[in-house]
């Protein structure tokens, strides 16, 4: 029987996130599998892995909110903006007191531009950007609005802070603590990253790798249905002729089983109370986006 489900990985440091799919793909013997969001190696936390059908919903479960426990220091920047990369500035000698700090790091909760780092996974004209910065050559970056939901937890220890931050999709926590630094006036880094969520999967559900075995892993699968358990639903009266139409690709509109939930985009589908997939409401009607029953084979 395939595998269909979310498995959530406590991600390593100096692994990349392709190297916990790589060895996904060689424990659970299947291609089908894909993570929801990229930790970069350094990093360590909360990574959710699809598998099987539960490929085709890691879009939607990139979209989420993500929270990190963070640790900066003041004093330096670095070409990376952590504590990996080469020292490009540093400030000798500042004096601030904890209310500054606290202060400063506050003032980011909100909507904020940031200008994506040179070294990350983001293309211009087809290079990555991080490609380009190891040939030291650095281009112009359109910056891009994220949100900061929270900042909390703030710790500040001489020149080093800790804070946890919940924030939006792409949102870059070193060009967060860089960007902390500059406001205070002296450069930061950021030293220590942990993704405590990425919604709406905690921390306390991931498992270490070694934990991971093909004859177990039923036990740690998250089913498709419980992971989009943010959507709202919508209950629909099956026939043997609309199961039919869904069956085989048919545009079937589901506008008029919306009762309440008019401002929202994607729903999940339950037929006869069984779940079928995903819908998404568009100007035309709401319609089938994903099928995603277990029972029907690839559709």
């Amino acid at each position: 029987m395939e595998m269909n489900g979310v498995v959530v990985i406590n991600k390593p440091q100096n692994m990349t996130s392709h190297d916990v799919v790589a060895i996904m793909r060689r424990k659970l013997k299947t291609k089908k599998i894909g993570h929801t969001g990229t930790l970069d190696p350094m990093a360590t936390g909360v990574l959710p892995i699809c598998v099987g059908k539960a490929t085709k919903i890691v879009d939607f479960l990139m979209d989420r909110k993500k929270a990190y426990a963070c640790e900066m220091i003041l004093g330096s920047a670095t070409d990376t903006q952590d504590q990996w990369g080469t020292v490009t500035d540093s400030c000798d000698a500042f004096e601030l007191t904890t209310e500054e700090i606290e202060f400063a790091v506050q003032s980011f909760v909100g909507d904020i531009e940031q200008i994506p780092p040179m070294y990350s996974a983001l293309k211009l004209g087809g290079e990555k950007l991080v490609d380009l910065a190891r040939q030291g050559i650095v281009v112009e970056r359109e910056p891009r609005r994220r949100t900061i939901f929270s900042i909390e937890n703030i710790v500040v220890r001489q020149h080093t802070i800790a804070f946890d931050v919940t924030c939006s999709k792409g949102t870059y926590i070193r060009t967060l603590c860089h960007d902390i630094g500059i406001k205070l006036g002296c450069y930061g880094h950021m030293t220590a990253l942990n993704r405590t969520m990425t919604e709406p999967f905690y921390i306390g559900q991931a498992l270490e790798l070694d934990e991971i075995e093909l004859d177990t892993i039923d036990d740690y699968l998250i089913s498709i249905e419980e992971a989009l358990g943010f959507m709202s639903s919508i209950e629909v009266p099956g026939t043997p002729r609309l199961i039919k139409q869904v069956t085989n690709g048919m545009k079937v509109d589901f506008s008029k089983y919306n009762k309440t939930n008019h401002h929202e985009i994607y729903f999940k589908i339950y037929i006869d109370r069984e779940f079928w997939g995903i819908g998404e409401r568009t100007d035309e009607g709401l319609f089938m986006r994903k099928v995603l029953k277990e029972d029907m084979g690839e559709t």
